[in-house]
């Protein structure tokens, strides 16, 4: 059984967050939490689902046991840049875990690219001219989810959405998620893990 005392590890965690099939589970012995992705059930329960990304997701961030060691390397990077476009710098990460598994040089079949993920479209949209230079990734992508909670009134689900399927996609389907298989999974995986680390889990 792997598992850790103590506080989270991002390096355990991150590694295990991005494999196709090791969800998180937790026990307390004396007060301690103790993490496991090969629990006995011995009092485990489950803490973080990551069966729950989209498949496109779980194939770019096929390279896990780098994860955690790339998001401590940008961890600074993304709470500066989340903060400077009025964003919770957890929102960001979730974004991040979700899209590229903190992999600067993913790229998805359909061409998006980077950290952030961002399309060619989208990238000169808000200022982004070299899509694989992370700062400038995180900013653009970081400048695009701002404006699309203001579009959506702060209704972060439907600028989750819009961020995975498009401003128009949202609009076209009545203000609400569209019913295409990735988006509908996108959307929880990324509120999952918000407020996973809004509960001091990084």
């Amino acid at each position: 059984m792997r598992r850790t005392n103590g506080l989270v590890l991002a390096a355990l965690l991150l590694g295990m967050a991005f494999s196709a099939s090791a969800d998180i589970y937790m026990r307390e012995e004396a007060g301690v939490p103790v993490f496991s992705d090969m629990p006995d059930h011995n009092g485990f329960n489950l803490f973080l689902r990551t069966s729950d990304l989209p498949k496109t997701s779980l194939a770019r961030s096929s390279t896990a046991t780098r994860s955690g060691e790339r998001m401590r390397l940008y961890s600074g990077l993304v709470d500066t840049i989340a903060r400077q476009h009025d964003l919770e710098p957890a929102l960001l990460h979730a974004v991040i875990m979700v899209e590229s598994g903190y992999n600067p040089d993913a790229t998805s079949p359909k061409g998006a690219v980077g950290l952030m993920q961002l399309m060619p479209a989208t990238a000169q949209r808000f200022g982004t001219t070299n899509r694989h230079d992370p700062e400038q990734n995180l900013t653009g992508g970081a400048r695009y989810l701002s404006a699309l909670i203001g579009q959506f009134g702060g209704d972060l689900s439907l600028a989750l959405a819009a961020y995975n399927a498009g401003e128009n996609s949202v609009r076209r389907w009545g203000m609400r998620i569209p019913p295409y298989t990735e988006t509908q999974r996108y959307v929880p995986a990324v509120l999952n893990r918000y407020h996973w680390l809004l509960n001091g889990n990084t």
